[in-house]
């Protein structure tokens, strides 16, 4: 359910008065999730001792503004804007404008076209299977398809790349030629472009539904393409094809992606995803599984994950449960290499936080060879009050391999107090919650 943008201070507020006035159908839309958490760290790899502590986490909440208006002939023009709503001072989570879905499309009877940052088709297929959420606790903002930084659209030619999962910034190619500092959004990720995460100055185009059918594809153009030594030409394609039959009991999708030059020059990552599910009527049942290829400097890095979820309902809610599996990563961890003269390890080869280029986590002798896996699971009851508001009980635990450090991408703080939501690695996470979202 959305709400009409009805006063002028709210236009305000959003920053398009003019707009506001002037089309009517432009709307306040969202959601709103927060959660009552036991949050529960268990001591990591290197003997950082584990904690427990209360939080009110804020879930990935989003707010923004949304519009449409008939050209005639068929066609429709719209737009959308929407950013991020920190729930609570002391995250990570800045309330950046059109830091979420934001695009400008028009559609007909032909299909759907529209330009900016949006969601990849391979992260639309996550409606297929995510069925057994508990407010914003389960697999899909944890292991399924978690094997980079948040950065958005990390880039090669910069020299501000942080490694997985935000550690320190390095050059990522050669110390002696050193590549521009970039903005935020292309120097703050790590190793390859998100499979999971919504693609910046993309183009993208949604078939109509025929026969249950529909095909999707993005290409992020290669805006971060440079001409200085070593440098990159970013860009990527994502498609998917799914089909919902039987009145939407029956979901199937596939996903293939290939990113050109995210996480090295001259290399290209590509992945594949199969994920969808069926209504038996009793319970709900969704499956999903993943497979990324990460191409590095010396060595390709093979990630795969796979999950279940259940949902069964309940008089007017339902008892859900997810169960994911993140493997550990197959590459070159625990083989030493020789480094040419120059190079820096870091972030291209796949590294886990805290690792060194012989794989060997600071601070320990845990390899991160075999190390680098993590087991997800969650379970509880969401009672829906109404289409809008549902609130939820349950528990949810990831446990991490010695060298892995795998969280939901909303909680905060960290184990240390620190803003951002990075366990150390080898810590395993806990929580009971008590849920409430509200969307609008």
């Amino acid at each position: 359910m959305q709400k009409k943008l009805l006063t002028v201070a709210v236009a305000t507020a959003l920053v398009a008065p003019c707009v506001s006035r002037a089309q009517g159908n432009v709307e306040v839309t969202g959601w709103i999730t927060t959660a009552l958490t036991r949050l529960s760290y268990s001591p990591s790899t290197a003997g950082v001792p584990g904690v427990t502590k209360w939080d009110v986490t804020q879930g990935g909440s989003v707010w923004g503004i949304r519009g449409r208006e008939s050209l005639g002939g068929g066609l429709t023009a719209w737009f959308e804007i929407s950013q991020n709503a920190p729930m609570e001072q002391s995250n990570s989570i800045a309330s950046t404008e059109a830091s979420r879905n934001a695009a400008v499309g028009i559609q007909g009877q032909w299909g759907n076209v529209f330009m900016g940052s949006w969601y990849t088709p391979w992260v639309d297929l996550d409606v297929l299977w995510n069925v057994g959420t508990v407010g914003i606790w389960g697999p899909v903002v944890s292991t399924i398809g978690r094997r980079e930084t948040h950065g958005t659209a990390p880039n090669p030619n910069c020299n501000n790349s942080p490694g997985q999962s935000g550690g320190p910034a390095i050059p990522n190619t050669n110390a002696t030629t050193l590549q521009p500092t970039c903005d935020a959004v292309e120097g703050g990720g790590g190793v390859g472009h998100p499979f999971w995460r919504r693609a910046s100055q993309a183009v993208v185009f949604h078939s109509p539904v025929f026969a249950d059918v529909q095909f999707k594809v993005l290409y992020q153009t290669n805006e971060g393409k440079a001409t200085t030594a070593l440098s990159a030409d970013p860009s990527m394609w994502s498609t998917s094809l799914s089909w919902a039959g039987m009145g939407g009991r029956a979901r199937i999708g596939a996903a293939f992606d290939s990113h050109r030059e995210f996480t090295a020059p001259g290399k290209t990552d590509t992945g594949w995803a199969i994920k969808g599910g069926y209504h038996f009527g009793v319970v709900d049942v969704g499956l999903a599984y993943e497979s990324m290829t990460y191409r590095a400097l010396f060595s390709d890095c093979k990630a795969k994950q796979y999950a279940i979820a259940l949902r069964i309902p309940v008089a007017r809610g339902s008892i859900r449960a997810a169960y994911s599996k993140a493997k550990a990563i197959e590459g070159l961890f625990g083989v030493p290499h020789a480094r040419p003269p120059g190079v820096l390890w870091g972030a291209q080869n796949c590294n886990t936080p805290g690792s060194d280029a012989l794989g060997n986590v600071a601070g320990s002798t845990v390899p991160v060879a075999g190390n680098t896996g993590a087991t997800q699971y969650n379970i509880g009851y969401q009672h829906d009050f109404s289409k809008r508001t549902d609130v939820g009980i349950g528990y949810a635990a990831i446990k991490n391999d010695p060298a892995a450090a795998f969280s939901w991408a909303t909680l905060s703080p960290a184990p240390d107090g620190a803003n951002g939501n990075q366990p150390f690695a080898g810590s395993d996470i806990s929580m009971p919650f008590v849920s409430i979202t509200h969307r609008f």
